[in-house]
């Protein structure tokens, strides 16, 4: 017996909203890209704060996994590779860029510790969409 109302699991089922989460879930990733590519000088300056040399082969491999693996999670061709990519990428850049144990500012420290849970979460998002766009491909 199933405890979803129908019209609740029409929507659930819609490759509509398939999409649009997709869409969604990977917006930080291709709106970055994005921002990157229409500012590879500002791109670069990122990369070597976080002293991530050399900056420019950083940034290529940024813009290949945040370009490439949305592209690859929004069409649902290879989206665990996609998924995967943006994955790792983003629990990298999160150890790397909030380290929010390091801060001594409490208030500062808190705002750190909710960005790097937030980036945690999403990586499990990307686990659960590479998960359901595999299932959905067996039906």
């Amino acid at each position: 017996m199933r405890d979803t109302p129908a019209p609740i699991a029409a929507l659930l089922e819609s490759p509509a909203l398939n999409l649009g989460g997709r869409v969604l879930l990977t917006l930080p990733f291709w709106s970055s890209g994005i921002a990157k590519l229409l500012d590879i000088n500002g791109a670069l300056a990122e990369a070597a704060h976080f002293g991530l040399e050399p900056a420019w082969a950083t940034v290529i491999a940024t813009l290949i996994v945040q370009l490439g693996g949305s592209a690859a999670l929004i069409v649902g061709r290879f989206a665990w590779v996609g998924a995967g990519a943006l994955g790792v990428f983003t629990a990298l850049a999160t150890l790397i860029a909030h380290p929010f144990w390091n801060v001594a500012d409490p208030m500062l420290r808190f705002h750190e510790r909710n960005t790097f849970l937030e980036h945690v979460g999403l990586v499990g998002g990307l686990i659960l969409a590479a998960i359901l766009t595999h299932r959905k491909g067996r039906h």
